[in-house]
């Protein structure tokens, strides 16, 4: 019989738990037993007499980065970055969470080794195949080193990408609160955003840099020099248009998404295909009445 001695009983529990779950099909399962006064899990020799070994080694590694893992990884917020709030936890992780889960492309590339690190799999195998009673926290200070380590760097660029958006919001919240203030000053604009950005007034004609550079509230940039920049946000800020017609053919890129986390329902998308026929219709129209 070999056990898995644990520091905390409700490690061992979890771990007991969970191979009583996971194993629940196999026989020696209802053999599986826990002392709970030494903190200890024991697995009977049969699992290794029987080729069992191999469902083990995979409800070990499954229970490390199914159940362990976060254990770690806000220890290590607490301990090592005192982000001590269960709430500001969850966040940082669900940024980290969701890297590793593919959906955050533009963090991938910083965080090295997406995928698990093999050498997890290989210090189980390693350690099972000993056959002995072994220290679980031991295993995971010796043999899962450059784990942690590895956990370390994630956290890191996940708390850096947490401060940019809490930094992202206190930047849409100033915004919104000048904007709530400030009187449209025309009904309706037209911008144009692809590799070039261009902006349009309300009879098509295209607005020059020296003129939006003359639209420009200049408390915005004495007030707010960090938040605005004088080419985009600044000239739409200080127009202030009822409502924006945005051509675009990519609505996830960082700008278009600022443009709409600030005005809202006040923008309107379109493919940037649409633009010219729209405003050949304008013109059109205004051309016949003049006539």
């Amino acid at each position: 019989m070999i056990e898995i001695i644990f520091q905390k009983n409700e490690d061992a529990w979890k771990l007991y738990q969970y191979l009583v779950t996971r194993l629940a099909s196999l026989q020696e399962k209802s053999s599986i037993l826990l002392n709970e006064d030494q903190n200890r899990v024991l697995i009977p020799e049969a699992f290794f007499a029987t080729g069992k070994l191999a469902e083990l080694k995979i409800c070990l590694h499954d229970f490390i980065l199914k159940l362990k893992r976060d254990d770690w990884l806000r220890s290590i917020l607490a301990e090592s970055y005192f982000y001590t709030e269960r709430e500001e936890q969850d966040q940082i992780l669900d940024i980290l969470y969701s890297v590793l889960e593919g959906n955050r492309k533009e963090l991938a590339t910083f965080i090295e080794g997406v995928e698990e690190p093999g050498d997890i799999k290989k210090s189980i195998n390693d350690i099972l195949d000993e056959r002995i009673s072994f220290s679980f926290d031991s295993f995971v200070v010796f043999r899962l080193k450059a784990y942690f380590e590895q956990l370390t760097k994630w956290i890191e660029i996940a708390i850096d990408e947490y401060k940019m958006e809490q930094e992202y919001q206190v930047f849409l919240h100033t915004l919104r609160s000048f904007l709530k203030d400030r009187s449209p000053q025309m009904p309706y604009l037209y911008l144009v955003i692809d590799e070039n950005m261009a902006f349009f007034n309300q009879e098509f004609t295209e607005m020059k840099r020296n003129e939006l550079v003359k639209t420009i509230d200049r408390r915005l940039l004495v007030n707010h020099p960090v938040y605005v920049d004088s080419g985009t946000i600044a000239p739409l800020l200080s127009i202030a248009p009822q409502t924006i017609f945005l051509y675009t053919d990519d609505a996830h890129q960082p700008l278009v998404r600022t443009i709409i986390n600030l005005f809202e329902e006040r923008v309107k998308i379109n493919p940037i295909s649409t633009f010219e026929q729209e405003r050949v219709n304008f013109l059109n129209e205004d051309h016949e009445n003049i006539r």
